[in-house]
């Protein structure tokens, strides 16, 4: 081997080395990488810059959330596509150092050839028209098979953990739908479950948001590109539902008795955290929200909306313009961190009152609405006792 060779298959080996450990931290590694020169890292800010920026180019509707939504599932196949190609260039090289190979038929080997004999071996094709001439050649072919082989193997048992942790995110934002509207807001939420009869099923629900957060903690850490997977319907999304409980939270925190808020604010404190280091591993800055998702005037609209159900903080013990401090002391926790995410992630954030043409999913089909030509009312309500 010559100085030309020796350097072919050092960098082919640089190369190897680096696929398989940005493989093994992206799905094997059961924690947050902090590591800054990542191929998937570069991988997902270069296509998502491309993808996002052609959906920002377009005007909100159906066709825009289908598109995004697409990037997700897409983006996973491309990424394991650049791993694998990734480790067939780096093995060609390495080939192409080691200089062993020749073609069945006797015609000189180019790096074109040691490119298609990299393919054929990784894939275990093993079709024979370029064989390995020399013992160290022959050592590279198996090594590169066996990883090969390993390679299919790992994503065979990748995409059903994925998945896994994609559905169990989705379940418990399904159900947020009865509860608090699609969107969901917090107004809705404590309608339902603030009156001092149901505020035992409120602690139940914040409760189970406190392990969904915890959960979604984790498993977005640990695989960061689930963050790009969207909600079955478009006015819902794991952001969304994340920002309602922080806003639900916080109104208990402000309107109720300290010791009356312990579930609330342990689940505060989790969704909090898990919206701070998704925020952080995605690199989106924290950025305050303009226009005010809670200006004075809709401050108002929401004592007015949550006087029926006995949550009066405005017009109680504790002034209107003390509670909306208070109220804003909270938000500035994690508002900011969420907006960053909306506007990395292009999701909306759902407000805090819920608008006029807001609806529950569960409430209506589109076979219905071409029927009647609108959404019907539904008779009963899940949450009223009296239904």
């Amino acid at each position: 081997m010559n100085i030309q060779n020796t350097i072919e298959a050092a960098l082919g080996i640089v190369t190897i080395v680096l696929v398989l450990w940005d493989a093994f931290e992206a799905v094997v590694l059961p924690r947050r990488v902090t590591r800054k020169f990542r191929i998937a890292r570069f991988f997902y800010i270069f296509w998502w810059g491309i993808w996002s920026a052609i959906g920002r180019s377009m005007r909100p509707s159906k066709f825009r959330e289908v598109y995004l939504s697409v990037f997700g599932p897409l983006s996973i196949l491309v990424l394991l596509m650049t791993w694998a190609l990734g480790m067939i260039f780096g093995f060609a090289l390495v080939h192409a150092g080691v200089g062993g190979s020749v073609m069945a038929s006797g015609e000189p080997m180019t790096f074109l050839l040691d490119l298609y004999l990299s393919g054929t071996t990784f894939f275990t094709l093993g079709l024979g028209d370029v064989l390995p001439r020399t013992t160290l050649d022959r050592v590279v072919s198996v090594i590169e098979s066996g990883m090969g082989f390993g390679f299919l193997a790992l994503i065979i048992g990748y995409l059903p953990i994925l998945y896994q942790a994609f559905s169990r995110r989705e379940l418990t934002i399904s159900l947020l739908d009865a509860r608090a509207g699609s969107p969901p807001t917090a107004a809705e939420m404590l309608k339902r479950f603030g009156r001092e009869e149901n505020r035992t099923a409120a602690v139940e629900v914040l409760r189970e948001w406190e392990r969904w957060s915890a959960d979604l903690l984790e498993s977005h850490l640990s695989y960061p590109l689930l963050v790009y997977y969207r909600s079955q319907h478009d006015n819902q999304s794991w952001l969304g539902a994340m920002t309602a409980i922080l806003d639900t939270c916080a109104l208990c925190l402000v309107a109720f008795e300290k010791q009356k808020t312990l579930q609330a604010r342990l689940t505060f404190a989790m969704a909090r955290h898990a919206v701070t280091d998704i925020a952080q591993a995605l690199n989106a800055a924290p950025r305050p929200i303009r226009p005010d998702r809670l200006p004075p005037a809709e401050f108002q609209r929401l004592c007015a909306a949550l006087a029926p159900a006995g949550i009066g903080f405005c017009c109680g013990a504790q002034p209107a313009a003390e509670a909306e401090k208070r109220l804003a002391e909270f938000r500035a926790m994690y508002e900011p961190y969420v907006n960053g995410l909306a506007r990395r992630l292009l999701l909306p954030l759902p407000p805090w009152i819920p608008a006029g043409d807001a609806h529950y999913n569960w409430r209506t089909t589109a076979w219905e609405r071409s029927l009647e030509g609108a959404a019907p009312k539904a008779a009963f309500d899940p949450n009223d006792d009296h239904a």
